[in-house]
């Protein structure tokens, strides 16, 4: 009796590490859903908004300008932020900030990126911590899940800044 339900535990505590095993790696490697919170990538990412972001292309050197990522914010390790590329390493990029009365020009420098919110008043971006080490990058946003109305994969195009319905 007792080897019995030693055996079962032994095989249940068996089963929950090798699943443990398989969502780690497919939420390391493959994606994970994301819960965006704030006003910063309005109005194509809307606070709340849960989105699907996929970590292969990261890996893989992938990520080109116009897409939607999720990083480690450069001042707060324990932060996760939610930005759009502006600019790959090497890229000319032009920006101001609402108090700049002159835009500025900077080069980003090799291994970097520079990220800025769709919602340009309202975010803190690449314009205040500088260039976004690629290493910070945990995935690019693929679609948006939930609200399940407003559903729909995101375009690329640095001006037009909404989601498509699917």
């Amino acid at each position: 009796m007792i080897k019995n339900i030693i055996s079962k535990s032994l095989g249940f505590i068996g089963y929950t590490v090798q699943y443990g095993c398989i969502a780690h790696c497919a939420f390391e490697y493959i994606g994970e859903l994301v819960v965006c919170s704030g006003p910063s990538m309005e109005p194509t990412i809307q606070n709340h908004d849960v989105v699907f972001s996929e970590r292969l292309s990261c890996h893989l050197y992938r990520i080109e300008k116009g897409d939607i990522v999720i990083a480690k914010n450069p001042s707060d390790p324990k932060m996760n932020i939610c930005k759009r590329v502006i600019g790959l390493e090497g890229d000319k990029v032009c920006t101001s900030s609402s108090s700049d009365i002159f835009k500025t020009h900077i080069y980003v420098p090799k291994g970097h990126i520079w990220l800025e919110g769709d919602n340009m008043k309202n975010s803190t971006d690449s314009r205040s911590y500088g260039p976004v080490p690629y290493a910070l990058i945990r995935g690019r946003v693929c679609f948006k899940v939930w609200p399940f109305h407003n559903a729909g994969t995101f375009r690329k195009s640095l001006n037009e800044r909404v989601p498509r319905n699917v």
